[in-house]
């Protein structure tokens, strides 16, 4: 016997799949805006619309996947993700200390959002 999975099961996974990349998108913002800070003129007009346009997409998906996702799971996910990504992108590409108080917490930040999806 195969089992199928219902189509709301799919839609459901599908709606985590929107939200890992909405979280994603608020990333690329943080990203954008952290390059705005450092130019002027016509580029810090280019970075600005780049954050415009990924905080827009990010807030949309973040909605769409909030029609099938519990809000309170969906959302501190969504940050989560937001926090991580910006904090490895501060280390990585802004050159931001890597201490480990920051890392321990980040970590524990990790471990919170894995525990919020595996009890929803």
């Amino acid at each position: 016997m195969v089992l199928q999975p219902s189509i709301g099961s799919i839609i459901r996974f599908m709606n985590w799949i929107v939200l890992i990349f909405a979280g994603f998108c608020e990333v690329g913002f943080t990203y954008c805006l952290g390059r705005a800070k450092a130019v002027d003129g016509l580029l810090w007009w280019t970075w600005m619309g780049g954050f415009l346009a990924f905080s827009i997409l990010s807030m949309v998906l973040l909605a769409k996947a909030t029609q099938t996702l519990p809000l309170g799971t969906a959302y501190p996910v969504w940050t989560g993700i937001g926090a991580v990504g910006t904090v490895l992108v501060g280390v990585f590409v802004f050159n931001e200390p890597a201490t480990f108080w920051r890392l321990f917490f980040i970590t524990t930040l990790i471990a919170s959002i894995v525990g919020l999806k595996a009890l929803s």
